[in-house]
């Protein structure tokens, strides 16, 4: 990422702008402080940290935004009001042929949008898709199908984003997320065919593992009547575990192949296959259909006791059956505002946001909270806890 090292800095008095880039307020915690930025129609955050001789300025992980160009122009505007003696920087972007217009790898916010605008008649997901063969592969044998892809790995997620281009696909949508996250924002029965092909086994850390019983449930929930959930795995541990999980549902209809021939195989697969290995398929069945999800939440606070909440925060977490609260760090604001940095929700899924808090306020910087079960039970339980000061 975009980053600069000086020896020393200017002391301006905020806000400033220059070249269109505002520099609002600054929060600090130790050697270590928050600049809160506009530039390009994007807020963010720049750090400036003090280690030791130097100062590292870079743009904040947790508010980053996608338009790398605004942080750039914001880095070169800070760089030209507070540096002085610059040791070294790293600003300039590599140029990319897509870099205007991202048609393929979306964020979760532009899949709902997309999902409510949908014309396809069908939806297929696949979840870890690697590098693509199949996902392309049902892309163009079903043209009026929207195939969504999942994957935590960017470079897959890049590399098939490049194969869609060159194929001339239309109906393929790409997210480099967790699937987990993903199938709690899709709509109840909404999905026909969901897929999941070769994934880690994770063999000594089965919590790591995409299939559990919470899964099950989603996978339940997500698809339409008549949809199907397809496992293809080399690891019959992990098949036998993952019919058990779907076992577990109050009804199940559930195929189970050995060596069953597709017409796309992946890397993966002709490897296992001229090692002689096993092939697993199970395939769920689901008929009828499930209650749509009644999420319904502001994410607002109650007016909160600002010196009560500085005097007591510590850096500590709080465990819950299916969700936590990690109060991270504090920051302090010149009018004596401060921003909490913090991260909850699911275990698996977490959210990391900002708090800022006035006399008068609290709210979410940046964006609020994506609206999921794990995400209002950890935001109700941070609300109570700021609006009785048990920090």
């Amino acid at each position: 990422m975009p980053n600069f090292l000086a020896k020393n800095l200017k002391d301006i008095k905020l806000p400033v702008s220059l070249d269109g880039v505002e520099f609002i307020w600054e929060a600090i915690n130790g050697d270590e402080k928050l600049v809160y930025t506009k530039a390009l129609d994007c807020e963010f955050c720049l750090v400036v940290k003090n280690s030791g001789d130097k100062y590292v300025i870079k743009c904040d992980k947790l508010s980053r935004p996608a338009n790398l160009k605004a942080i750039q122009k914001a880095l070169i505007a800070y760089k030209d009001l507070f540096a002085t003696d610059v040791i070294s920087q790293a600003i300039a972007l590599k140029e990319s042929k897509n870099s205007s217009y991202n048609q393929y790898i979306i964020s979760s916010d532009e899949l709902l949008s997309r999902l409510d605008s949908c014309e396809y008649k069908s939806i297929f997901v696949e979840i870890g898709f690697g590098s693509g063969r199949h996902l392309l592969y049902q892309a163009k044998e079903n043209p009026n199908t929207l195939i969504i892809g999942i994957e935590v790995y960017k470079p897959a997620c890049m590399q098939v984003e490049n194969l869609a281009r060159i194929n001339g696909l239309n109906n393929i949508l790409l997210l480099n997320l967790d699937a987990r996250l993903v199938m709690s924002l899709l709509k109840s029965n909404s999905i026909d065919r969901l897929f999941l092909h070769f994934p880690v086994p994770w063999t000594k850390s089965k919590m790591r593992r995409v299939v559990s019983e919470q899964f099950a449930m989603e996978t339940k929930r997500i698809l339409k009547d008549g949809g199907k959930f397809e496992l293809r795995s080399d690891d019959r541990e992990y098949s036998d575990y993952t019919i058990s999980c779907f076992m577990d549902l109050q009804i199940s209809n559930i195929q189970i192949y050995k060596n069953r021939f597709l017409e796309i195989s992946s890397k993966y697969e002709d490897r296992w296959i001229r090692q002689n290995k096993d092939i697993y398929d199970v395939i769920y069945s689901f008929y009828g259909s499930s209650d749509e999800l009644n999420l319904e939440c502001e994410f607002e606070f109650d007016r909160p006791n600002l010196e009560q909440i500085k005097s007591n925060f510590t850096n500590k977490t709080i465990k819950n059956s299916d969700h936590f609260i990690h109060l991270e760090r504090i920051y302090t604001l010149c009018d004596g505002s401060i921003l909490l940095r913090v991260a909850f929700g699911s275990f698996y899924r977490p959210e990391h946001r900002y708090l800022i808090i006035t006399k008068d306020s609290i709210s979410y910087l940046f964006k609020k909270p994506l609206l999921t079960i794990e995400n209002i039970k950890a935001h109700k339980n941070l609300e109570d806890m700021l609006r009785c000061v048990t920090l």
